[in-house]
């Protein structure tokens, strides 16, 4: 793979996602390549995009596909776009290897 979509970091990582809210499912779809070479992780969420029911979806998807809670997700910049940055608390080798799972 070209890249990740994340940061390693000292208590858990920074993941790196395009949201495409009001999708007919929840789903993550991969790793994609942005033009500028960035890499992203593109989610679907069927929740609308008003007063963070989309941002809440996010979490509890990535949640549930990681094995982590809801509660170790953060959204730290980006609440109101289609690309977001997560932070991920824990041990951040075993979040890389379930994100590259993932992708």
């Amino acid at each position: 793979m070209a890249g990740q979509p994340y940061r390693l970091g000292p208590a858990g990582l920074s993941l790196f996602v395009r949201v495409t809210p009001n999708a007919g499912r929840d789903a993550i779809e991969g790793v994609e390549i942005r033009d500028d070479g960035s890499c992203v992780l593109r989610l679907r969420v069927k929740a609308v995009p008003d007063k963070g029911k989309a941002n809440a979806a996010v979490v509890a998807l990535l949640g549930k596909a990681l094995g982590v809670p809801k509660t170790a997700i953060v959204v730290t910049a980006g609440e109101t776009s289609r690309f977001k940055t997560l932070a991920i608390s824990g041990d951040a080798s075993v979040l890389a290897a379930a994100v590259d799972a993932l992708g």
